[in-house]
């Protein structure tokens, strides 16, 4: 039998060890997502998962919390116990974030919150934010709307899960925005969870109801579709009742298109998502990263609506 020559095995080796070295040292990313079924955030793990794919070292897990945060504080330490090298976190909820925050740090695992921000003050080492200042995206919204309307109205605000940063802030918003003009007032508040399905009934209890709305200010698009939909089987014109939204989802685009909507604010869900993960890559080879990654918002009406089309 014909003995090897000893360069082809050196050759073998050295292949093998480079194979056992990118295996070794590949960066395994642990994603615990607050919901799978929501758009806007579906094209936020969409956006992570293409990432990953240009990152050849990188590997990236997800798990869907279903809006529960006992699930998602046990996907959070099972990923520590699987000693991922770094973890992405879009709560469920913000004011529950410390506790996940504590056990992440704990165990020296670095962290990103993405899109929804985490309740602490002052994150810890290695624990950052990305995401897009949520004081700005009703303001937006809510500054076009007083302008269809010329400053003139009653506005309801469809609110999203009160536990997340985002419904209080953009909530806020509003009420800033309404507060500064004497002709506009607030005539109802109450949520609808981002929910679409939820939305619907809601806005089908306000036009029962009787009471005057000339204006849904919806804390993001799912919830302004389910308002629309509830004026267009009501029989109840668009240019009656305007509605607005925020996160510019291929839907509310649509709807916009047909003239449905009247104003969204564009959240850059794959500008989040790949900055997550570049975050999360950073940190986990020690590199520095900035506390807060953000993202800017931006306007959308029926002027520039197209610009934002297969975004």
């Amino acid at each position: 039998m014909k003995r090897p020559h000893l360069k082809h095995v050196l050759a073998a080796c050295s292949a093998a060890v480079v194979m056992m070295s990118a295996s070794a040292f590949a960066t395994t990313i642990g994603v615990s997502m607050a919901y799978f079924d929501d758009n806007f955030l579906n094209t936020l793990r969409q956006a992570m998962a293409d990432q990953a794919k240009s990152m050849p070292d990188v590997k990236i897990q997800f798990e869907d919390a279903r809006g529960d945060t006992g699930r998602q504080l046990s996907q959070v330490q099972n990923f520590v116990a699987q000693k991922v090298d770094a973890i992405i976190i879009n709560t469920t909820d913000s004011s529950a974030t410390g506790r996940m925050t504590q056990i992440i740090s704990a165990a020296g695992i670095p962290l990103v919150y993405v899109n929804r921000k985490p309740a602490e003050d002052t994150l810890p080492e290695k624990v950052v934010f990305v995401g897009s200042d949520e004081n700005v995206s009703g303001t937006l919204e809510a500054e076009e709307l007083a302008k269809q309307l010329n400053y003139k109205g009653n506005v309801a605000i469809m609110m999203g899960e009160l536990a997340t940063n985002a419904a209080e802030l953009r909530t806020k918003g509003v009420e800033k925005v309404v507060a500064k003009y004497p002709g506009m007032k607030i005539v109802q508040k109450q949520t609808a969870n981002f929910l679409r399905a939820q939305a619907l009934d809601l806005m089908n209890n306000w036009i029962v109801s009787g009471e005057k709305i000339d204006a849904v200010a919806a804390n993001n698009d799912e919830m302004a579709i389910g308002a629309i939909l509830a004026l267009q089987q009501a029989g109840i014109s668009p240019k009656k009742v305007l509605v607005g939204g925020i996160d510019a989802t291929a839907d509310a685009l649509a709807e916009m298109k047909d003239g449905n909507l009247a104003v969204t604010v564009f959240q850059d869900a794959r500008g989040q998502g790949r900055g997550a993960l570049e975050s999360a890559v950073k940190l986990a080879k020690g590199e520095k990263v900035e506390k807060n990654v953000m993202v800017p918002f931006q306007l959308v009406t029926k002027d520039n609506y197209k610009q934002f089309m297969g975004n």
